[in-house]
């Protein structure tokens, strides 16, 4: 192999904000909750002409680094959350942070393109990535070629998502209208998010925690806890958030 194949960098095209300030929570996989998405590209990549006929598609890829993980290194074998958080698979047949290249990709609905002054932006949807994420490249997703209808997936017992009930203490009925004043999507985000369960998978047989888990969204720091098969949320306030669990 020549030298110059033996290695090489990648550098960000742009970075995505995204209303996940933490790693817990985040959806599992893209598209699982309604979460936006606003991608500040980088020069020269601002470059509108980049972007030509790029709103013929109403889906996208979108190539990106774990930047927060990649520094753990990789693992041969991961632990799957959706075979209970404690059997493993081999990196390559996960969708695991911990790869050789730190490199993920997820899909999105194309919410098109914004300019604000000299910076061009793009909107996207359905995101599961965290805020600040470093974009490396961007694909068009093209239905007769990506969509497989017989595609198979025959790993035993798969999370069903979006299936847990999420109940809001009284006295979060006013900061909710407050924060969807500012977010208007604030409370749809954040039970999507919640219904998917975030804890972690060998929790997940317990349909009463005694632990507090907190989910920090935009600028929100959230307490929940899960009671009778409920998610109960407890509080919504502003700054940091607690530890998770």
């Amino acid at each position: 192999m020549p030298a110059s194949l033996e290695s090489y960098s990648l550098t960000p095209i742009g970075h995505i904000a995204t209303p996940f300030r933490q790693k817990f929570a985040i959806p599992r996989q893209p598209n699982l909750v309604n979460a936006k998405g606003m991608i500040t590209f980088l020069a020269p990549y601002s470059d509108p002409t980049c972007f030509k006929d790029i709103d013929a598609f109403s889906h996208l890829w979108l190539l990106f680094l774990f930047h927060e993980t990649m520094e753990r290194g990789w693992k041969p074998a991961v632990k799957a959350p959706r075979l209970g958080g404690n059997a493993t698979l081999g990196v390559f047949a996960s969708r695991s942070t911990h790869r050789p290249n730190g490199i993920g990709m997820s899909v999105v609905r194309n919410g098109g393109l914004v300019k604000d002054g000299k910076t061009l932006m793009l909107e996207v949807e359905g995101v599961d990535l965290l805020d600040g994420t470093p974009i490396i490249d961007i694909k068009p997703y093209l239905p007769y070629a990506d969509g497989i209808p017989d595609a198979t997936d025959a790993l035993p017992n798969p999370i069903a998502p979006g299936q847990v009930p999420v109940i809001f203490a009284p006295d979060c009925e006013a900061e909710l209208a407050r924060r969807n004043k500012k977010h208007a999507d604030f409370r749809s985000l954040l039970t999507g998010v919640l219904a998917q369960d975030p804890r972690p998978a060998y929790r997940h047989k317990l349909k009463t925690d005694e632990r507090d888990y907190h989910v920090a969204l935009y600028d929100a720091d959230i307490l929940w806890r899960m009671v009778d098969g409920c998610i109960h949320v407890i509080a919504i306030r502003d700054g940091e958030p607690g530890r998770a669990g």
